[in-house]
């Protein structure tokens, strides 16, 4: 069934991936900007594109009410910039506001326009809650990293699922995103080796590709999914494993290792947390309610696709 799609991020890293895919698919997509000088790349990829202040009810009422949609995709961040692990408060802080109001705004315009169907980005990187085994499914609690400077990002993606969720919507917990775009600043830092091991490394991390999380939101827009669901690949891994094989795929040096005390002082709690306690994911309830197959089963296929 064709349907009318409205894609708020439509130009981020996922948005830029997703919108072509809806397309494909025989979709009608209206997808966002915040910045009239993107709307020829969201033309380009086969959407109607506008400008909207994901922070401005009013902006997103009118931009959802003229689009006249079937379904909403919430794909609204704004991270930029380099890694701010020590000082992620700051790093998210607007991202977080999208989270939060800009989440909101868009659950509000649904039910004014009456659109019954919304899907929102979620996080399931190594954020599982830090007991028991390494790899969390959706009946797991997240981590809300209290005390850290994660805190408020946690808060917010507990806010957005708790409001997308409760509205009969979907939250589409994404793992790591790596793909054209979404791991150059990192792999920079890896290359000029500012990206430590920390102490032994055994914090877990999930991972996906950028087409790979696409098309597990075609299929949640399809089948008006509801719930929660982890989008990730099939092998959450230790640091240990991940970052040195990165490092080889970008063709730099291996990762240096350093204590946790210093890692803690000059990188904050939450990068030690996520390299030595931090717990990944489980892809079975998506695989198998959504019939979602995964073009780069491993983030090992993935990255050395990415990096060749």
């Amino acid at each position: 069934m064709i349907m009318r799609v409205f894609v708020a991020g439509g130009t981020g890293v996922l948005g830029r991936r997703l919108v072509p895919q809806l397309v494909a698919r025989g979709h009608q997509v209206t997808a966002t900007t915040t910045t009239a000088t993107k709307l020829g790349l969201l033309q380009r990829l086969g959407a109607d594109g506008v400008v909207m202040d994901g922070l401005d009810a009013a902006s997103v009422g009118e931009a959802v009410a003229q689009a006249q949609p079937d379904t909403i995709v919430h794909q609204m961040t704004a991270i930029a910039g380099k890694p701010d692990m020590k000082h992620m408060d700051r790093w998210f802080a607007t991202t977080n506001r999208l989270r939060n109001e800009g989440t909101d705004h868009l659950l509000a315009a649904a039910q004014a326009t009456g659109v019954s169907h919304v899907v929102a980005q979620g996080y399931a990187n190594c954020n599982g809650i830090r007991e028991g085994g390494w790899v969390k499914t959706e009946e797991d609690p997240l981590d809300l990293m209290a005390g850290t400077s994660a805190a408020p990002g946690m808060a917010a993606i507990r806010h957005l699922e708790e409001r997308v969720v409760g509205a009969g919507g979907v939250v589409l917990r994404y793992g790591g995103l790596y793909g054209p775009g979404a791991t150059d600043d990192q792999v920079e830092l890896i290359r000029k080796r500012q990206f430590p091991l920390v102490g032994r490394a055994t914090g877990y991390s999930s991972w996906v590709h950028l087409d790979d999380a696409a098309s597990a939101t075609v299929l949640a827009v399809e089948q008006k999914a509801r719930g929660v669901f982890n989008i990730v690949d099939d092998e959450p891994a230790p640091a240990a494993e991940w970052l040195p094989f990165l490092a080889a795929c970008a063709g730099a040096k291996r990762p240096m290792r350093v204590p946790v005390w210093l890692a803690r002082l000059l990188a904050g709690e939450v990068a030690v947390v996520m390299m030595t306690e931090g717990r990944g994911f489980s892809n079975a309830k998506a695989k198998r309610e959504l019939g979602w197959q995964l073009r780069y089963p491993s983030w090992r296929q993935g990255f050395k696709q990415e990096l060749a």
